[in-house]
């Protein structure tokens, strides 16, 4: 059979998915300032868009036999739309409830998301293909240049419109998912494996290999959506710089080099595992470098850098899992894409949460006069510092993998 239109829509489908990971993020501020909501439930609805993309994933882990993949995978760009029109809609007609509309959309398009990060992956990986490797960092990397797509549209609406008539840009990138669905509908679909192998010799070595690459993941997407999810806000905020510079050299530069960076792999990458720790040492010092610089050029920089750092560090834990076992079947990924959905809603959410306790508290109000900065920057640069957590954690965790892959070369 002829894949190319069926490698076209899983693509088009991750571009389209970009609009619902970056677009509330660039909307913080609008929602705060428009809605009076605090950086805590902003927080929430990171929170809540990446626990309901966990549960799916948890779902698929261990029920995928009971699901017709192939028209789930249809289906989910148009529950995309249904989730952004929800979003878009529903505070318009009802602002006082406005939050209440923001979470029911955030809950309808993020299981949208969660079933793109279970089986779009393992539809790629099905598909025969001479560079398995090059066809999953392009289709990671279509993420980020999405990305950049929302961000220069949205600037420019903004710009010509205004933040307050966000709601129907929302629209806008809700039907333009519906082209994926029109895709999927016309293109053959692989046949995948929804199950992995079962071996009770082989279930130790395999369920401990994949308990590491569950936790590099989890750590990885942590070390990522953290700086995703409050670029925007940090450097408008933050950092002082205006809305349409902050998204522009903010956000956009972060997709940008997100996205190159995993071009560069598709074409010249190997040796996984060195990269993966590159990326979670280089994500530390730029997450240090964000917190405490003076100097907001500086920390716009190491906020835009992170792009490059994390790039890898969740479509290369996928590729780690698929070099050291073969055939993981569709339940592997969803577990994968539970550890990374994990991280991705506990990293948002404790730096929003760090960002508010550390602006009201009396050692912000202190710091404040001695740095010349305001409660709410301090309480930022405190979240920022809080989230290189994640990637400082996530070194020990790649020395480790690559000690233990170096004696267990290919779990058997």
């Amino acid at each position: 059979m002829n894949f190319k239109r069926t490698k076209l829509a899983c693509y088009s489908t991750y571009l389209s998915m970009s609009a619902v990971f970056c677009l509330p993020s660039m909307l913080f501020v609008t929602f705060r300032e428009a809605y009076g909501i605090s950086y805590t439930l902003l927080g929430t609805l990171v929170l809540t868009n990446f626990c309901t993309q966990l549960l799916v994933d948890l779902i698929f882990t261990f029920f995928t036999k009971y699901f017709n993949v192939k028209t789930v995978v249809r289906v989910m760009p148009l529950i995309t739309c249904a989730g952004l029109l929800t979003y878009a809609i529903f505070p318009a007609l009802f602002p006082q409830y406005a939050y209440a509309g923001l979470l029911v959309g955030t809950v309808i398009f993020s299981i949208s998301a969660g079933l793109s990060e279970v089986l779009l992956s393992p539809v790629i990986a099905a598909i025969p293909s001479e560079t398995p490797e090059k066809d999953m960092s392009i289709l990671h990397s279509l993420y980020a240049y999405g990305v950049v797509f929302v961000v220069v549209v949205s600037t420019i609406f903004f710009r010509l419109f205004g933040a307050e008539n966000w709601m129907y840009l929302a629209a806008f990138f809700g039907l333009l998912s519906i082209l994926s669905c029109v895709l999927f509908c016309t293109s053959p679909m692989p046949e995948m494996n929804l199950t992995q192998e079962k071996s009770e010799k082989k279930a130790s070595k395999k369920g401990f290999a994949m308990m590491l690459c569950v936790m590099c993941i989890f750590l990885g997407s942590a070390a990522e959506n953290s700086m995703t999810n409050w670029i925007s806000s940090y450097i408008e905020n933050a950092l002082h710089i205006s809305k349409a510079v902050g998204d522009i050299l903010g956000l956009t530069l972060f997709a940008v080099l997100l996205g190159v960076a995993r071009t560069l792999y598709a074409k010249y990458g190997k040796n996984i595992a060195n990269t993966l720790l590159l990326g979670m040492i280089g994500a530390t010092a730029c997450y240090l470098i964000a917190a405490v610089s003076t100097i907001p050029v500086l920390s716009m920089v190491a906020c835009v850098f992170t792009g490059f750092c994390t790039s890898m560090l969740w479509p290369g834990t996928l590729i780690l899992m698929e070099e050291k076992i073969p055939n993981p079947g569709v339940a592997a990924y969803a577990l994968m894409a539970a550890g990374g959905d994990f991280g991705a809603s506990v990293s948002p959410q404790l730096l929003g949460v760090v960002a508010d306790k550390v602006a009201a508290s009396e050692f912000a109000a202190d710091m404040s006069v001695t740095l010349n900065l305001t409660t709410e920057q301090i309480g930022m640069k405190a979240g920022m510092l809080t989230a290189m957590i994640f990637p400082l954690l996530g070194i020990g965790v790649l020395i480790f993998i690559k000690n233990y892959f170096k004696k267990v070369k290919v779990v058997k």
